[in-house]
């Protein structure tokens, strides 16, 4: 092995289009199908690669490989080459975190997620939380007060909408929106929103286009129930349900849901498991790799898709 200077150009692989991956022998199919259409081409435990200059090696299960193999890829990494974890590497390229393939381990390193571990990075986000919110609420009173007349005018019924959401620490909370759907929008039990949902009213489908329907929840922000930015809250009889279907769901009540966050600006309208699925990759990207120009920038997209009525 030829040894590189150290910050090799290794630093500059990680959107090379080989990337070589080394795991036990049964998980090769699954991984294979878990990473078509990725972007990039994979080789599988080749453990005959002696130069290491621009290539990206990672690892999945590694405790489960040989004493050599492990020995391999150290070496590897003493010689240049750009070695990590094959979820954190997918997470750094793709923007969302692969969560078929989590485990326990990925969890357990809490000074990873700033976020949790930082009383710093906490103070900061909840003094950011009460200036915006405050200044976002006095500043959208107009709009506010426009909104509950047309409610009003509109169909029976009151014009604020309060419903028990599941927040931090698994603790319920009551979220509070303006109302956009009929009265007797549940008469038939708990159901899935949907983007073209039925119950919806004229005024209710304007205001949730353009988000107008989440201001009230900035007095969930204030009592501190809510953040401005983090995952979006969801209903324990959903929870219930999609923690069945998806790896460590409730991984996502570490932090105060949010207002808005980063899975409702990437990602479309969600109405089935799937999009559940999707969404929590993005909360779980989020509540790692937590930043505070990061909660920044998606308050910025946000506030774009409310003037532009751009929401899904």
């Amino acid at each position: 092995m030829k040894k590189l200077p150290f910050r090799s150009t290794a630093f500059k692989a990680r959107n090379q289009g080989t990337v070589y991956l080394y795991s036990p022998e049964d998980r090769i199919e699954v991984l294979s199908k878990l990473l078509e259409g990725c972007g990039f081409k994979v080789v599988f435990n080749d453990y005959t690669v002696t130069s290491f200059e621009n290539k990206v090696l990672c690892h999945y299960e590694s405790s489960r490989l040989e004493a050599k193999q492990n020995l391999f890829l150290v070496e590897a990494t003493e010689y240049g080459a750009w070695v990590e974890p094959l979820v954190s590497y997918l997470d750094e390229r793709n923007g969302y975190t692969e969560v078929d393939l989590l485990h326990s381990s990925y969890f357990l390193h809490q000074k990873s997620f700033t976020i949790l571990s930082s009383k710093r990075t906490q103070v900061v986000k909840r003094t950011l939380d009460i200036l915006f919110s405050f200044f976002l609420l006095v500043l959208t009173i107009p709009i506010a007060l426009i909104t509950a007349i047309l409610i009003k005018l509109e169909s029976r019924g009151p014009v604020l909408y309060k419903q028990q959401r599941t927040g931090q620490y698994n603790q319920e909370f009551h979220v509070i929106k303006f109302r956009s759907m009929r009265q007797d929008a549940e008469s038939n039990g708990a159901q899935w929103a949907s983007k073209y949902d039925s119950r919806v009213t004229r005024v209710g489908k304007f205001i949730r286009r353009t988000r107008i329907d989440e201001l009230p929840q900035l007095i969930n922000v204030l009592k501190g129930e809510m953040s401005l930015v983090g995952p979006r809250p969801e209903r324990e009889v959903f929870i219930k349900e999609l923690e069945k279907r998806i790896p460590y769901y409730r991984f996502r009540h570490a932090v105060k849901p949010g207002v808005t966050g980063l899975a409702q600006t990437s990602y479309r309208y969600g109405e089935s498991v799937e999009d559940a699925v999707w969404k929590h990759k993005y909360d779980i990207h989020y509540i790692k790799h937590h930043r505070t120009l990061t909660d920044l920038k998606i308050l910025l997209k946000t506030v774009k898709v409310v003037i532009f009525g751009m929401g899904q």
